[in-house]
């Protein structure tokens, strides 16, 4: 596999982590550290993810490729709802979802990464150099968190509660591309 059809793969596992960052970044309550520390994760899953699923190789694809958009769907489509809802349930900045959090970082994380996973067990069939597509993953998907979250944050028509409902919306449109992209509708 050429590097540039790797930059390609990590460019397409990124998208999902450079939307998360958008929404949060437009709620322009992040400081510099916290866009770093969630883009490191982000990068972190990205690329732990494929070395997962590139060890596990063929026994776990019978398995996971049967559920695994389900599992996306899930918890995207879960964290999605918890972030329009709490837009709606007040404007104080305590309640809102907030990436800060370890919980939300951690899930988010696992969320966005669940493709990245499927993706390595591919690498498994393939002559594939894990370390540089990990590697060039992890790269890709931290610029594209931090390029997210600025974008967001420069963006002024965006209020903190639209940002939480938009980022709920995107967050249950990957969810539900992902079912749909998976039972060939799309």
């Amino acid at each position: 596999m050429s590097f540039l059809e790797l930059f390609l793969i990590a460019v397409g596992l990124s998208m999902d982590c450079f939307a998360v960052s958008l929404s949060f970044g437009a709620q322009k309550r992040l400081k510099r550290k916290d866009i770093i520390k969630f883009s490191f994760f982000f990068a972190l899953f990205q690329a732990l993810m494929p070395v997962i699923g590139w060890l596990v190789g063929n026994a776990v694809n019978i398995y996971l490729s049967d559920v695994d958009h389900w599992i996306a769907f899930g918890i995207l489509t879960a964290i999605g709802l918890r972030m329009i809802y709490e837009a709606f349930k007040g404007e104080d900045e305590k309640r809102s979802v907030d990436i800060r959090e370890w919980k939300i970082l951690f899930t988010l994380s696992l969320a966005t990464s669940i493709d990245a996973l499927v993706t390595g067990v591919s690498f498994g069939f393939i002559k594939v150099n894990i370390l540089l597509a990990v590697m060039t993953i992890a790269l890709v998907t931290f610029l594209n968190s931090i390029a997210g979250a600025y974008v967001g944050k420069r963006s002024i028509h965006i209020s903190p509660k639209g940002a939480e409902i938009i980022g709920g919306l995107v967050l249950i449109g990957i969810g539900t591309k992902i079912v749909l992209e998976h039972l060939s509708i799309i």
